[in-house]
């Protein structure tokens, strides 16, 4: 007998497992939930490697933001350890924090300026574009040429396989600039790494009779396998469609994981190279987890064309490419697209479960209407006879 489901969700990352658990646990729907991948978590997925290290397979997952709401949900599959994340900068043989603030002012040109100085410093050094329009121009405009070549440009290269002048200004102005001594990437309110790994957060938010998983399945193979009434999606838009309108770009990753044979390899979790090495970063794990070792386990970084897709290249004829993609997607009934690869939108992770958050309301309004609505028209279709029997049901 083919098996029936309320939903299938293509994709057990963030996007997929909290819509399954919130279709499941509060609608009391049937999800069957698969992934091309032998795991869940999607890239959040880490696992103890031979050496007993807990390690990010897919590159370091950061989990911060400024929503309580979106905090207090996660916090229903983990407990959690405070983690502020901090970065440095591998420039002119100096370890230098970025984003760039005060210290890497002064350490990289042996300076002593105060928080009010280092404002005028980069304004001088600044140029002046009223409407930065791309990558390159939104850096110049902040700190000038010297900055952008020595922190920013072959970085950006390296990552996205392009100049900075071929980038939309999205991407740089992600990147804050500091004039005090913050040397925190991040500033949300809420920073945190789940307690025992992001793995064990999505079994925890998978854990549900309702739920089935269906890992190391292709998506098009087990849609010949059983029924559902509605299909979530968080695969790549465009191989949905089979390519319809030609392929979105995406930059892709290679991951060289190393076990070092000592406590400790670098003084923060990620060290960045924006110079002629052909990796962009570097990460020890053991700063996220807090986990004691005596070895440490790192992971080198390779940006590349080909490969699994992990960022929408940001430029406005992908953009072009992508709104036609989204302008079929709306003609399709009961297929919703969601995540990064399904809305060809670069997110981080607490977007992302805000996304399906928001989608799950949607969803849990729709049912909520169709109930009503089905509770009408049966109450209008009961007749009750003069002889006091039990209502027919007939059609209206």
């Amino acid at each position: 007998m083919t098996a029936t489901y309320d939903y299938l969700i293509v994709g057990a990352g963030f996007a997929g497992s909290v819509l399954a658990e919130r279709l499941a646990a509060e609608l009391g729907k049937k999800v069957l939930v698969c992934d091309r991948r032998a795991h869940v978590g999607g890239n959040a997925y880490d696992h103890a490697d031979a050496a007993g290290v807990l390690v990010h397979n897919y590159g370091p997952h950061i989990f911060h933001t400024n929503s309580a709401d979106i905090f207090a949900y996660l916090s229903r599959f983990t407990a959690w350890r405070a983690y502020e994340h901090r970065v440095l900068a591998s420039v002119e043989g100096k370890l230098l924090p970025i984003p760039i603030n005060l210290d890497t002012i002064n350490r990289l040109y042996d300076l002593r300026l105060t928080e009010s100085e280092v404002a005028g410093f980069l304004a001088a050094r600044a140029e002046p574009i009223a409407t930065p329009r791309t990558s390159e121009e939104v850096v110049l405009s902040r700190v000038g040429r010297d900055l952008y070549e020595k922190f920013f440009r072959n970085y950006t290269r390296k990552q996205w396989g392009l100049d900075p002048s071929q980038l939309d200004a999205q991407v740089a102005a992600r990147i804050p600039v500091r004039t005090n001594r913050d040397d925190r990437y991040f500033t949300d309110q809420f920073q945190s790494m789940p307690k025992h790994g992001f793995t064990r957060m999505f079994e925890n938010m998978l854990d549900h009779d309702n739920i089935d998983l269906a890992l190391g399945a292709d998506y098009r193979d087990v849609r010949q396998r059983v029924k559902f009434r509605h299909l979530i999606y968080s695969g790549p838009i465009d191989e949905y469609f089979d390519f319809r309108f030609g392929r979105l770009p995406y930059r892709s990753l290679h991951f060289e994981h190393k076990t070092v044979d000592r406590e400790w390899f670098q003084p923060v979790a990620v060290v960045n190279y924006p110079n002629e090495f052909k990796y962009t970063r570097v990460t020890e794990f053991k700063h996220l987890t807090g986990q004691q070792h005596a070895q440490t386990s790192v992971v080198y970084e390779y940006p590349r064309a080909e490969g699994d897709a992990y960022y929408p290249i940001p430029q406005p004829a992908n953009a072009a490419l992508y709104a036609q993609y989204r302008e079929l997607a709306q003609s399709v009934p009961n297929v919703h697209f969601v995540g990064r690869l399904g809305t060809y939108r670069y997110y981080n992770m607490d977007q992302v479960v805000g996304q399906a958050l928001t989608l799950y309301k949607k969803l849990a309004g729709a049912e909520s209407k169709n109930r009503e609505g089905s509770d009408a028209a049966l109450g209008r279709s009961r007749v009750h006879d003069q002889s006091g029997r039990q209502p027919l049901l007939q059609s209206i």
